[in-house]
């Protein structure tokens, strides 16, 4: 079976996505949040990331050859922008420690 095939795999592809696009949409009006609202907001924001990472570090694990592909597809577009996966990891991590600092400004 491919790895796209997996029925886990396209579950979670499909769950990431659509907390995704929530979050996304939700963070719209992040500076409208009060305080609780914003940590759970930036707690969500986390969870999703470590969901994402190991999701991404399953296609990194795979002999599948579309998921080599995946992850060769994503190098390629990361370093478009000058940077690899992992130091979009830590951007991201790093925006919601800032955002974790100004939460009481």
């Amino acid at each position: 079976m491919g790895f796209f095939d997996s029925d886990i795999i396209q579950q979670e592809a499909k769950q990431l996505f659509e907390d995704y696009q929530q979050l996304t949409q939700l963070g719209s009006k992040y500076g409208k949040f009060d305080r609780d609202g914003k940590i759970v907001f930036i707690e969500r924001m986390e969870t999703l990331l470590d969901r994402y990472r190991i999701f991404m570090k399953r296609f990194e694990l795979s002999d599948d050859f579309m998921a080599k592909m995946t992850v060769e597809q994503m190098n390629t577009q990361m370093s478009q922008f000058g940077m690899t996966p992992l130091q979009m990891f830590e951007q991201m991590n790093q925006a919601l420690e800032r955002m974790k600092l100004d939460i009481d400004k």
